[in-house]
């Protein structure tokens, strides 16, 4: 364990341990993947691909697709209250990260168990990662399984928690 790389970042989690019930957590773990896979994104997926976005901002049209994505999670709270999740029994703190690593600011995992877990990452958009888990240790766990785009992501939040330790380090902050 003495190879894991972590840098600080504070992130809160949910979580529970898996003790039979698998379908109920992959349901929502797919679910939640497929957030990326919403009409706006398709379309500008294929209008990319057809090469209609040539001409137009990319950043901007992200921006827009952004916007409407928010107004479309605002009707969905009007009419039904919202999203639901499954509910998980444990929530923590995250202290720091590796590429595939977390590790809790308290002692709350039992070693060689799996988990399921959800965050919200502190990027632009807000998104809500879910992910598989086993602990390495009562703090250090090892992502087992998380969605292509969501590990992106989980990278370049990590990368750009670095960048800030170094220059905090530097005494450039």
């Amino acid at each position: 364990m003495s190879d894991v790389r972590l840098v600080p970042a504070v992130i809160d989690i949910v979580y529970e341990e898996i003790t039979g019930e698998v379908d109920r957590f992959e349901r929502e773990f797919n679910e939640i993947g497929e957030t990326d896979e919403d009409s706006i994104g398709q379309w500008i997926k294929h209008a990319k691909v057809r090469g209609e976005t040539d001409e137009s901002d990319y950043m901007m049209l992200n921006l827009m697709a952004e916007l409407y994505r928010k107004l479309e999670k605002i009707e969905q709270i009007l009419a039904k209250g919202g999203v639901q999740r499954v509910p998980l029994s444990s929530n923590a703190s995250i202290e720091s990260i590796g590429l595939e690593h977390l590790k809790l600011s308290s002692e709350s995992f039992e070693i060689g168990k799996h988990y399921y877990g959800r965050i919200e990452m502190a990027t632009f958009p807000k998104r809500e990662i879910a992910f598989f888990f086993e602990a390495l240790d009562t703090s250090l766990a090892k992502i087992t399984k998380i969605h292509v785009r969501d590990r992106q992501e989980w990278g370049y939040y990590m990368t750009a928690r670095e960048r800030a330790m170094i220059r905090q380090m530097k005494g450039l902050e």
